[in-house]
């Protein structure tokens, strides 16, 4: 019994800097952003109007459109019938977006964690299939674990913390 008793005062006096297995240094430069997981099956539609390209990714063209990927919001859609004056008719709204394809009328696109696909003609979502991408990484590689995400939500966005 005592050399478990003084086993332990040396661990605990040691200054070993061990501060538990479920424990991680957390990086305040990010913030992890989630969505319940209902609001994520709901959170996919076409908004009509110009929206602001700000943190921009891939671009597809398909005759007469483009398709503007904005990183972890959506896709813009932009009417390119007269190069000259293209037009932006609208957004696709899906939170975790960062890429997209497009085969015939319909577009596929990550929603965070799910593949969706979205009639580019109706405008819709056609069809959904959950938890087929991981989670987005962290922006700087520090060690975020999934079981640090609250229960019932996907992580959909790292945020630059201001």
């Amino acid at each position: 019994m005592k050399r478990i008793v003084l086993l332990l005062l040396i661990i605990l006096f040691s200054g070993s800097g061990w501060t538990g297995r479920y424990e991680y240094e957390r990086d305040t430069t990010y913030i992890a952003i989630f969505m319940s997981r209902t609001d994520l099956e709901n959170s996919v539609s076409f908004l009509p109007g110009e929206r602001e390209l700000k943190n921009t990714g891939k671009i597809y063209y398909r005759s007469p459109y483009i398709y503007i990927n904005e990183r972890y919001k959506g896709v813009h859609v932009i009417n390119n019938s007269d190069p000259a004056y293209p037009v932006c008719e609208g957004f696709i709204l899906a939170p975790g977006c960062i890429d997209m394809a497009v085969k015939g009328d319909i577009m596929y696109l990550d929603n965070a964690v799910d593949l969706v696909s979205f009639d580019l003609t109706a405008r819709t979502v056609t069809h959904r299939i959950p938890d087929v991408f991981p989670e987005p990484k962290p922006p700087h590689d520090f060690n975020y674990q999934s079981y640090d995400r609250p229960e019932g939500y996907v992580l959909v966005e790292w945020r630059k913390n201001n």
